[in-house]
């Protein structure tokens, strides 16, 4: 991602409704919805693997600190590719 938005939710909600509110705000400031969202990887049960939420991938990364969450479109691998090739 080259540019999102980065959330923070300390609240006992559920992840869904924390991603979800995050989202719409992504949604009100960028005219888009995010297509991934990291988070810290004590919020991801089932090991810290990924998941879907609301057509949101949501993945564990290390570097975003607990109750923080960095939401943004993930750039297409076949974009990259492309300008590489041009």
């Amino acid at each position: 991602m080259k540019e999102g938005l980065l959330w923070y939710d300390d609240s006992g909600r559920e992840l869904a409704d924390k991603i979800g509110q995050a989202a719409r705000r992504y949604r009100k400031k960028f005219g888009t919805s995010p297509d991934a969202c990291y988070v810290h990887p004590s919020v991801l049960k089932d090991n810290g693997k990924s998941k879907a939420v609301d057509g949101i991938r949501v993945a564990p990364s290390p570097s975003v600190l607990r109750h923080h969450f960095w939401l943004g479109q993930e750039e297409k691998r076949r974009s990259r590719t492309r300008k590489r090739n041009s």
